[in-house]
């Protein structure tokens, strides 16, 4: 669901939020419309825009983790996870965790990666909600939701700054709602 689409229909925040993406056309190949979020992390009012935004929504929602995906997700989540009083998890690509890890291996378009996470970050029944930058097939937060549910936790949620309409892959998100800001500038090419 859109925030627009949640009481915040008309809010300035998201049309600032949507004006301080930039779109890289041809980035990292041709034919992909890179939203860069590096530019949101440069307009100050933006970013707060967009913490705020999130911490209203998950304050009162007795959430007490936070787990960010490598490596966007590492940009929003720590400052909500403050916020709210919530623990922030590092989901990270693989060699990058020292000492022991749990992994979860999920396709991409172009071929396989994997996500993992340290033993003992997240205990049994802790509720949880896992942030990114975008979305678009659902890949990747749904190896995030599998790697936590592994360990027993509740993931409640997922939210990302920016995601397209109809995501390709929600069936992959195992019925967790999907909270999204901002579509993607420059739509019709991104697709």
């Amino acid at each position: 669901m859109f925030a627009a689409e949640n009481g915040l229909k008309g809010d300035p925040r998201l049309e600032a939020i949507s004006a301080a993406i930039r779109v890289v056309p041809d980035f990292p190949k041709k034919g992909i419309m890179f939203q860069d979020i590096t530019t949101l992390l440069l307009d100050h009012k933006a970013f707060k825009h967009t913490i705020d935004i999130f911490v209203d929504r998950y304050k009162d929602m007795q959430i007490s983790v936070v787990a960010g995906v490598e490596a966007r997700g590492f940009m929003f989540g720590p400052s909500i996870a403050l916020a709210i009083g919530a623990k922030f998890i590092p989901l990270r690509k693989p060699g990058k965790l020292p000492g022991k890890v749990i992994s979860e291996s999920y396709e991409l378009e172009y071929g396989h990666d994997r996500l993992e996470m340290h033993i003992g970050a997240v205990e049994p029944r802790e509720r949880v909600i896992i942030i990114d930058d975008l979305v678009a097939t659902g890949g990747t937060l749904s190896a995030a939701i599998n790697l936590l549910e592994s360990q027993e936790a509740e993931v409640v949620e997922c939210a990302c700054v920016i995601g397209l309409p109809e995501v390709k892959g929600q069936h992959k998100l195992k019925g967790k709602p999907l909270y999204l800001l901002v579509e993607p500038s420059g739509l019709d090419e991104f697709c």
